[in-house]
């Protein structure tokens, strides 16, 4: 009845699933723990130890782990500093019908809440360098 509908949630409680707290050079806070290497991080989802070639050189293989999350967007955090891969990888990844953003880890960390927390389907791909 009402009654037990009203004690119901409302909305999917935002804590539910990962939350970056917090980022430092060489180290990504989660509320269930630290990261120390690259990893790629989803509301349900965290693939530790991430090997991406450096950013340079990545092709479509580097984000497989991500792509295969089925995001409509990645958050592709390249470290401290923002450094942009190949223009064709970029393309490759968007004409697989994902969006890609690249910026500096603590922006793409930031994002990634953001989206979290709009119940977007995204997918944080960062480096911690």
């Amino acid at each position: 009845g009402f009654c037990h509908a009203s004690a119901m949630k409302f909305t999917a409680d935002k804590s539910d699933g990962n939350v970056i707290q917090s980022f430092t050079p060489g180290e990504i806070r989660l509320r269930s723990g630290n990261l120390t290497s690259h990893a790629i991080i989803a509301r349900d989802s965290l693939v530790e130890n991430w090997q991406p070639a450096p950013v340079a050189e990545m092709s479509i293989a580097d984000f497989a782990p991500a792509l295969d999350l089925s995001p409509d967007i990645i958050l592709f955090g390249t470290g401290v500093r923002q450094q942009f891969p190949d223009m064709r990888l970029l393309t490759e990844i968007m004409q697989a019908g994902v969006a890609i953003e690249v910026m500096g880890t603590d922006a793409a960390c930031r994002t990634f809440n953001v989206l979290i927390g709009e119940q977007r389907a995204v997918v944080a791909a960062l480096m911690i360098e």
